[in-house]
């Protein structure tokens, strides 16, 4: 069964690029032909409705079959309760029809760690106050209970003494003893060090160095965080199986010689005594447990370390069902570092790929399954059910894109689907932000932002087809405006196009889809290959400029060189022979490693001291391993002065060394500018947005707030 397993992971893994284009149901489309868009929207209308049904989990009755897995959000306050920003993110989901939500990241204990918090009787109120809010839309309420990565009583001490220390250096220092005081703050510095270092430890003392006895305590501060749970009307647990549990679990990460150390039995001891320790304190609630699978890559590594592998992890699902757990969530383990293991870029791993290990599970096991990983559509989601390959489907990142997934399940209406792009979600976990979505404005804002209903219809014309002017065009329509889209060229999208060109990149293209499909839906006239003048645009009440940008001219000295620009490269402009790449942002790093995949040798040139600054950390791991495959060359710290003859001429920053650069084409990424328009002659309100409004450019999330904003004050 392994090998079967296996062999179906691998396979979907190694044929990523054949599903780069998927719109997630396994269907491919060209994301540009209306047709194919009409069609599949004929399509959803006639498929089953398994999502909307409801199951029985425990003694819980769930009204449909999908769910908010844990998440981290960053939206608690500083002690870790549930503030305002959290109870409306979490409300809207409930109110998007969602049947299920996990907290993700409860921790039991008093930390520093920014997460939820239940620790304490003092906080049960603020999460009664979130159950019951969520209780008015028959939503039902889970926490995931985890247990920081560290030794919190350990850390916490180191932390005290580093503060004493601080308090006896400045009193020494006062009394004139200054070797005293060195001396303390140079103990207050070990100690802080010391803290920090056990902080990133990253669960090694749970593995290699916490007692049986500290175990037990830790064992005992998540059952009675789970009674504290009960009595704030919570409905149910999910155990965190990644984290602490799953490096226990894991050989590669689990190094103990005790009864949790060494067989699977005892390797998943310790987890199935948190499960009967949680049973026991807090009977009345449905527990269920995060089953993190470490699967395997292409090249056969392990994609991570913590929970079991596949075999070991479908033994262990069947001795969780033994236990008495009610519901299994498969997903991905972790703790390699790097979150683009557990939540994958775009491109990276198939659509749904820990499904296979699902499948397994739920041949073997009583209680329901869920599934999680990359699951972007409603008709992804049928077809596993309709499958029998779970009985559960979690849509995280895509309710971030749109909390109304549940809803417009029963509808019909189409949903925004997730591009997996991470850059506001995956990224601000990693960088302990508020998590956001690139294609939704509303995304961390819901108290505050959320489309008005328009005081007096109006007539509103958008120019411009770009991201930033579809956005705005939707916004105000559902606002309930008259509204026409003006596009001179013969297709929506604008540079979504091009960003689609990129490696791994195609994905992007859904955001386009979703305008073809939800615009006619309210009524929108688009006519496209039509540039509207003033005296046209006049006619209406309201104008939303939305005309995008060009790439800027070189600022330096150009003599008989063949140059071109990045643009005009990923619109299908043939280049051959050595490249060049001036400017390592985004494009110019997508730009690099696309000419680098077409076999061409490439050189990237970078002002700053690395590329691609405001890449997700989850993709910049592909994009390097790719420049090394490619011998992409980087040039950091280094101004370009001139170029002439096709020969670069640099000076690195850092040590004023010359560098030459020869290069049989230069490709100009070095940015953007606004593309003008004579407004002179408009006599109705208008307003900016996008690529051309002052604001960032080649920014989608950037466009897509501009958008909206303007859409939502006409």
């Amino acid at each position: 069964m392994l090998t079967k397993i296996m062999h179906e992971v691998s396979s979907m893994l190694i044929t990523v690029k054949d599903w780069l284009r998927r719109n997630g149901d396994g269907e491919i489309s060209d994301f540009s032909n209306l047709k194919d868009i009409k069609n599949k929207v004929e399509r959803r209308k006639k498929m089953g409705n398994k999502l909307s049904e409801p199951i029985k989990v425990g003694d819980l009755t769930f009204k449909n079959r999908i769910m908010f897995p844990p998440l981290t959000t960053g939206y608690e306050e500083r002690d870790g309760s549930i503030g305002e920003r959290s109870l409306n993110f979490y409300e809207r989901l409930a109110k998007g029809g969602a049947a299920y939500v996990v907290i993700g990241d409860v921790a039991p204990v008093r930390t520093a760690s920014p997460t939820p918090k239940l620790y304490d009787d003092s906080q049960i109120p603020v999460y009664k106050n979130l159950a019951d809010t969520l209780h008015k839309y028959d939503c039902k309420l889970s926490l995931q209970l985890f247990h920081p990565e560290y030794d919190v009583p350990g850390v916490g001490r180191m932390i005290m003494e580093a503060g004493i220390a601080r308090q006896a250096a400045a009193k020494a220092q006062a009394e004139g003893n200054a070797e005293e005081a060195k001396k303390q703050m140079e103990e207050c510095d070990r100690l802080t060090k010391g803290a920090y270092a056990k902080l990133h430890h990253d669960m090694q003392h749970f593995v290699t160095e916490a007692t049986v006895e500290q175990l037990e305590d830790i064992k005992n501060s998540i059952a009675a965080c789970a009674a504290k749970a009960q009595k704030a009307g919570i409905d149910a647990i999910e155990v965190h199986g990644d984290r602490l549990l799953g490096s226990l679990c894991s050989k590669i990460l689990n190094h103990r010689e005790d009864q949790y150390g060494g067989s699977l039995e005892n390797r998943t001891r310790y987890a199935l005594e948190v499960v009967a320790a949680i049973k026991e304190a807090a009977p009345d609630l449905m527990i269920e447990y995060k089953l993190p699978i470490i699967t395997v890559n292409p090249d056969g590594s392990l994609r991570g370390k913590g929970g079991l592998e596949a075999e070991e992890g479908i033994r262990f699902a069947k001795m969780l069902d033994e236990a008495g757990i009610d519901m299994i969530q498969v997903a991905q383990a972790n703790h390699t570092g790097n979150m683009g293991d557990t939540i994958p870029p775009m491109g990276d791993v198939p659509y749904n790929w820990t499904l296979p290990v699902a499948r397994e599970v739920k041949k073997l096991v009583s209680v329901p399954v869920a599934t999680v990983g990359r699951v972007v559509s409603l008709e992804a989601g049928e077809k596993i059910l309709e499958d029998g390959d779970a009985d559960i489907v979690a849509y995280g990142r895509s309710m971030l894109a749109d909390a109304d997934i549940a809803n417009k399940a029963i509808s019909g209406e189409c949903i925004r689907e997730c591009l997996n792009c991470n850059k506001g979600c995956v990224d601000a976990i990693q960088g302990r932000k508020y998590i956001s979505c690139v294609l939704n404005a509303e995304n961390g804002n819901e108290g505050t932002i959320f489309i008005k209903p328009a005081d007096e219809k109006k007539k509103v014309a958008v120019v411009g087809a770009g991201i930033a002017g579809l956005e705005a065009a939707r916004v105000a329509a559902k606002r309930g405006h008259e509204v026409t889209v003006f596009e001179k060229s013969d297709k929506i999208g604008g540079q979504i196009h091009l960003a689609a060109v990129p490696p791994r990149k195609s994905e992007i293209l859904r955001s386009i889809e979703y305008y073809e499909k939800i615009l006619p839906e309210l009524s929108v006239d688009v006519k496209l290959n039509t540039e509207a003048d003033c005296e046209e645009l006049n006619k209406f009440d309201h104008v939303i400029l939305a005309i995008g940008a060009h790439n800027m001219d070189l600022p330096m000295s150009v003599t008989d060189s063949n140059v071109v620009s990045a643009w005009d490269v990923l619109a299908g402009c043939e280049v051959s022979g050595a490249c060049a790449v001036l400017g390592g942002g985004l494009v110019g790093t997508e730009t690099a490693e696309f000419l680098a995949q077409k076999g061409l040798k490439v050189s990237i040139i970078e002002m700053l001291d690395q590329i691609a600054t405001g890449e997700s950390e989850t993709v910049m791991p592909l994009i390097k391993k790719d420049f090394e495959e490619h011998n992409v060359k980087e040039y950091v710290n280094t101004r370009v002065n001139s170029i002439e003859n096709n020969v670069i001429h640099a000076v690195n920053t850092k040590d004023e060394s010359e560098v030459t650069i020869e290069a049989d084409t230069i490709v100009n990424a070095l940015g953007s500018k606004k593309n003008l328009f004579d407004d002179s002659k408009l006599t109705v309100p208008f307003v900016y947005v996008g690529d051309c409004s002052g604001e960032r450019t080649a920014d989608i999330s950037a466009a897509i707030r501009s958008g909206y904003q303007a859409g939502n004050e006409i």
